[in-house]
């Protein structure tokens, strides 16, 4: 027992904290900055904690709970960026008067779900992670309650997603009720053998998980909510969510289906396909900066499927790099919005960034690096990540996939161009105040610095992610 619980420290430390904080908050009246500052502390606790758990595979809980080097990789990527979004966005939350201290505990609730969810080896433990991860994030959406974009974005996120819920439990029921297991490792051996059924709730689970990564078809929350909601809690759901829900993704395809990589790699391939081409053309039009991230981030999840649908180890690894860079692009794209402040007010509008250049040279800087490299220009680190995965597609001779992304590749670096002939080339419009913001612009610099210094040692996360697989 007590070696089952150095297994499951992290998730403990975690709950244990949750409960504590809570109590604190009930009872110290203005605690939000106390709270804030200990849910960063826990951050960093959580994190060291997972760094010290050996990388070997262990599974405990009649092998519910599996604890090896893939889970603690997202687990640690999961943390890293929730305190970078977290901390960048706290001028923000005092300046909206969000500052509640449900909101921090609210995003470790998330945490805990998502750790669940990427340790699970078990229908139940995966789904029951996934719905702590779910509830949280309802209440996030439109934790803004005064203002009604906000708690539309939250109304439209619940419903919709409760629809995809339904339809990932009924398709989780059936999977168990053709194999008689909830089991991972005995549903990938009943899955041997030819079993319809099966595929057909394979069908539904998937479904339900591109719903939660805003995979085309099931992306229709995504611009609604990402514009709604508050930028700081749009900057979470842009990229922590989405590194959990395609976690999980993989783990389904590696594992309980690795034996049917036939009848759903046809599905993958669509999906991948809807998502980069719906991600191209939708973000040419938009005029809100958030709500072309969110048209963004579709056509990015559809690039990391496609290295899913290759159905093969390096395919994986080439998503699981394309994630980590994805999550380090758009850390520094919304820490850009918070210095975009102007009477009080953040501004959201790519309007609002004509000619900023002549007045903010390093954050206009800033933004041409961060964009360039979502546009997959080389040598930034958002070319290596599509890099991979068009190598990984190209090796399993995946050829129209690889053409039809390489062409949603150039079509989406309009919509990027535009934004950076926008901030060059246009008149300035718009003085910004001086923002002290010293998180957001160390989130700048870090995610710049990374992205620039990628290819100079690309070997360090494409050795570390080889690393994943090898059990």
């Amino acid at each position: 027992m007590i070696n089952n619980l150095n297994i499951m420290l992290p998730e403990i430390f975690l709950s244990l904290s949750i409960f504590f904080i809570l109590l604190l908050g009930v009872f110290i009246k203005k605690s939000f900055n106390l709270i804030f500052n200990l849910t960063s502390v826990i951050i960093i606790i959580t994190i060291v904690i997972i760094f010290n758990n050996p990388n070997d595979e262990v599974k405990i809980f009649l092998e519910s709970f599996t604890r090896d080097s893939f889970s603690n990789y997202f687990k640690i990527l999961i943390l890293l960026s929730s305190l970078f979004v977290l901390n960048s966005s706290k001028n923000f939350i005092l300046d909206n008067k969000l500052d509640k201290f449900e909101y921090p505990i609210i995003i470790l609730l998330s945490i805990l779900g998502m750790f669940f969810m990427v340790s699970s080896n078990d229908l139940i433990l995966f789904y029951l992670g996934l719905e702590l991860q779910s509830l949280s994030l309802y209440i996030l959406a439109s934790i803004d309650r005064d203002n009604l974009r906000s708690t539309e974005s939250g109304i439209k996120y619940f419903v919709l997603s409760a629809l995809s819920s339904g339809l990932l439990l009924y398709g989780c029921s059936l999977l168990y009720g053709f194999t008689g297991s909830t089991n991972f490792d005995l549903i990938a051996d009943q899955l041997i053998k030819e079993n319809t059924g099966a595929v057909f709730a394979m069908v539904f689970i998937l479904v339900g998980l591109a719903f939660k990564v805003s995979a085309v078809p099931f992306h229709m929350w995504t611009p609604d909510v990402y514009e709604g909601a508050p930028t700081s809690i749009t900057s979470y759901f842009a990229v922590v969510p989405k590194v959990a829900g395609l976690a999980l993704l993989i783990k389904f395809m590696f594992i309980p289906f690795s034996n049917i990589l036939l009848e759903w790699q046809t599905i993958i391939i669509f999906i991948s396909i809807a998502s980069m081409i719906l991600g191209a053309i939708a973000a040419m039009v938009q005029t809100n900066f958030k709500r072309l991230l969110a048209y963004s981030s579709i056509g990015h999840i559809g690039y990391a499927l496609a290295g899913v649908a290759t159905g093969v180890i390096s395919g994986y690894e080439s998503a699981v790099v394309y994630i980590s860079i994805y999550v380090i692009m758009n850390i520094g794209a919304f820490s850009c919005l918070y210095l975009l402040k102007i009477d009080g007010k953040y501004k959201e509008n790519i309007a609002d960034l004509s000619g900023i250049s002549k007045k903010n040279p390093l954050l206009a800087m800033s933004l041409l690096i961060i964009l360039f490299s979502l546009a997959g220009i080389p040598p930034l680190g958002g070319f290596f990540a599509k890099f991979y995965v068009f190598m990984a597609v190209l090796e399993q001779e995946m050829y129209a996939l690889a053409i039809i992304g390489l062409l949603t590749t150039v079509m989406s670096a309009f919509y990027y161009l535009k934004i950076i002939k926008t901030i060059y080339f246009d008149e300035n419009v718009i003085s910004f105040e001086p923002v002290k913001n010293k998180v957001a612009q160390i989130s700048i610099f870090t995610s710049c610095t990374i992205l620039i210094t990628f290819f100079l040692y690309p070997s360090v996360l494409n050795n570390l992610v080889g690393s994943l697989f090898s059990n």
